[in-house]
């Protein structure tokens, strides 16, 4: 069985029509690339034809304001691709004079770019027969072949770069990795997929050994830090609101935020009213405090649970380096502000 032609068969008769499917200049398939990084297409979809109005060249998007950026990228999340978007298009502007990076080796020198980005850039744009191995691709070798061993080792890594770029056509090396692709995330799904209509249910080893559903095995996960945010929405007179910009490493890095107290877990007002860190940013009092949220906001990271509360402080007193609260959307904040704005101002 030829399984490069087989799988190219039906890649070609079930193909999603997507715009960066329509083209081979590398910017758009990078930054297609960067947006589906941990994204469903369906989300991403959205995200691309937003970044392509604003930015639709590589200078364009490098003399953009960071900003802007991060504002457009408001709610997908995994923010550090944004920055790092930005970073490469300067690099790509000021050290490259606007040219794309032309080989894979190339392009694993943009910042955010690793092997399966490279590898699809290169195979797409420039027919460089490097093969992707992404989430699907893990799962549709895993299961056609019964492999058990654990794609995020440093021996699974190995084997299914491999096995991939053993498989990969070299005459067409970008349908076949856009058709493996595709056929992981369409065909060979995480849950319940339907192997009746398969082209491969006849010679694969996940089906005839019951172990769909099974693989491809995953070593132990990272374990998941819980953390509580007690944001602190401070409302003067004359609606104007306090915004403070995280500065430090880690999540959210350069968005914007309320003035936040970390705490060691769930606090009440009765413990709220007597943090000094609360005094050092305002004298109010009890009775000036209400809690937005009858309990916490979970907010799900990949390897951070956050419990989180609102409150809602009146003030009356005029308070520096406070902003509008008309111009509250032109901030880049995490999503969870976000809903929380909307839903309150």
């Amino acid at each position: 069985m030829d399984f490069s032609k087989i799988l190219t068969k039906w890649y070609l008769q079930n193909k999603r029509d997507l715009p960066w499917r329509n083209t081979v200049n590398p910017y758009y398939i990078w930054l297609s690339e960067i947006i589906l990084q941990q994204t469903r297409v369906n989300q991403g979809l959205a995200y691309y034809e937003k970044f392509i109005v604003a930015f639709p060249t590589v200078f364009d998007l490098a003399k953009a304001d960071e900003n802007t950026i991060l504002n457009l990228w408001q709610g997908l999340g995994y923010y550090s691709r944004a920055r790092n978007l930005h970073f490469s298009a300067k690099y790509i502007v000021n050290e490259r004079d606007g040219k794309f990076p032309a080989t894979f080796k190339d392009l694993l020198k943009l910042k955010g770019v690793g092997d399966y980005t490279a590898s699809a850039i290169a195979s797409i744009c420039y027919n460089e027969p490097c093969a992707v191995v992404d989430g699907n691709v893990y799962r549709v070798l895993a299961r056609y072949y019964g492999i058990d061993i654990p794609i995020n080792s440093t021996e699974g890594i190995k084997l299914f770069k491999k096995l991939a770029q053993d498989l990969i056509d070299t005459n067409d090396p970008a349908t076949f990795n856009q058709a493996i692709m595709e056929f992981g995330a369409m065909q060979c799904k995480p849950k319940n997929p339907d192997c009746s209509i398969c082209p491969f249910q006849n010679s694969c080893i996940a089906k005839e050994e019951k172990m769909v559903e099974i693989l491809p095995i995953k070593d132990k996960k990272i374990k998941v830090t819980k953390r509580f945010f007690n944001y602190l929405v401070l409302i003067s007179p004359m609606d104007r609101t306090l915004l403070n910009q995280r500065k430090q490493k880690g999540i959210w890095r350069n968005l914007y935020q309320f003035p936040l107290i970390e705490t060691s877990k769930e606090i009440d007002i009765s413990e709220l009213i007597k943090m000094d860190e609360l005094h050092k940013i305002t004298n109010a009092s009890n009775n000036d405090i209400t809690l937005f949220n009858k309990k916490p906001i979970i907010h799900k990271l990949s390897h951070q649970h956050l419990s989180v509360n609102f409150w809602v402080i009146n003030s009356d007193k005029e308070m520096e380096n406070s902003i509008s609260i008309s111009d509250f959307d032109k901030y880049p904040v995490p999503i969870l502000i976000h809903n929380f704005a909307e839903a309150y101002f």
